[in-house]
């Protein structure tokens, strides 16, 4: 798997279904650099079981992550047509309906790909010297941080069964925010009101003998 943090997140231009309903062509990244973070998750496939619970926790959250100066962007390799279909179906029906975020379409796998969270891979068969897909056509739960610059600071990439913490996906941003914003760095389990240190040996040190 590879690691992205620190690197410039690969843009894209794909469609995608935002405020609930609406078609966008050529949706992009890019429109948010110099603006917004952004957390940029993947997730398997519409209409299944474990994805609706984490669109709608972050739905349950975009408040939070807006007064974070964050926007929230989900991607499947599903078509346009799928996810407006799941944000019109009701949720006893097992829809997502009233997600605003974006949905992006990523069904050609070459966002999935290039982010490094496909559940698979393309190989050459040997006997037709054909290209065939082995494994799972579809993304991993694949989470990033990307900054103002458009660089990625934290990434997760959980496996198909195993959903992810919205709560957590906050933490990492108030810990990135704080650093950028105060210059020290954050220990373990830092919530916003803890103390954090400074990234020198001394800071370190001061930090533990008062913990």
């Amino acid at each position: 798997m590879g690691v992205l943090v620190g690197k410039k997140a690969p843009l894209f231009e794909a469609d995608a279904v935002v405020n609930g309903g609406e078609f966008v062509e050529k949706f992009s990244l890019e429109q948010y650099i110099g603006k917004k973070y952004v957390v940029f998750f993947f997730y398997p496939l519409d209409f299944t079981f474990v994805c609706p619970t984490e669109i709608l926790a972050f739905q349950k959250k975009l408040d939070e992550f807006e007064k974070r100066n964050v926007a929230v962007v989900g991607c499947s390799i599903d078509s346009k047509f799928s996810h407006w279909a799941w944000l019109n179906t009701e949720l006893k029906d097992g829809g997502i309906k009233g997600v605003k975020f974006p949905l992006v379409s990523d069904l050609s796998k070459t966002i999935s790909e290039n982010y490094d969270v496909l559940a698979g891979e393309y190989d050459i068969d040997e006997e037709n010297g054909q290209s065939v897909f082995v494994g799972d056509a579809v993304a991993y739960r694949g989470l990033f941080l990307i900054d103002k610059q458009g660089i990625v600071r934290h990434q997760v990439v959980n496996d198909l069964p195993l959903g992810r913490s919205v709560d957590e996906t906050l933490r990492m941003v108030d810990a990135w925010q704080y650093v950028e914003d105060h210059g020290e760095v954050c220990p373990a389990d830092w919530h916003p009101g803890d103390d954090a240190m400074e990234p020198t040996a001394d800071g370190v040190a001061n930090y533990l003998a008062s913990h």
